[in-house]
């Protein structure tokens, strides 16, 4: 599906409504430039899971842990952004692939494209890509 979005709070609500969708157990992949607006698709989900925390991009943390408490099936958002890391070794090496697939656990990951090779088969891509008008934001799943 292809979706485009001309402000932030209409990729804001486009994410709100993704997340109804979502049961737990899923691994996202968000590709695009930077400034595409994968962090922003990323709060979407985050605000409709009820997390009340600002969420920023774990760009120099590589992994952030999110408790979800007002959904019933759902109870943590992993925020992974594999921008700065040079083989998928080093997000193995932190354990980011023991939250993939569980099932009470939604992983998003911020430049999926570079470490495609130890996601999970079923991995939801989702390509943003901004322009000066506005944003294209295709669901490959």
């Amino acid at each position: 599906m292809k979706y485009y979005t001309k402000t932030a709070e209409e990729t804001l609500v486009l994410a709100k409504k993704f997340t109804k969708e979502l049961k737990g157990g899923e691994v996202i992949g968000l590709i695009g430039n930077l400034g595409a607006g994968k962090t922003l698709f990323t709060k979407g989900i985050a605000t409709e899971l009820g997390i009340k925390k600002n969420i920023t991009s774990p760009t120099f943390v590589l992994m952030k842990i999110y408790q979800v408490n007002e959904h019933k099936q759902i109870k943590f958002l992993v925020h992974i952004d594999a921008y700065r890391i040079k083989s998928a070794n080093d997000l193995t090496a932190i354990g980011a692939n023991e939250y993939f697939n569980q099932p009470d656990t939604i992983t998003i990951i911020e430049w999926a494209d570079k470490i495609k090779k130890i996601l999970p088969k079923k991995t939801k891509f989702i390509k943003i890509l901004i322009n000066k008008t506005d944003r294209t934001i295709n669901f490959n799943f």
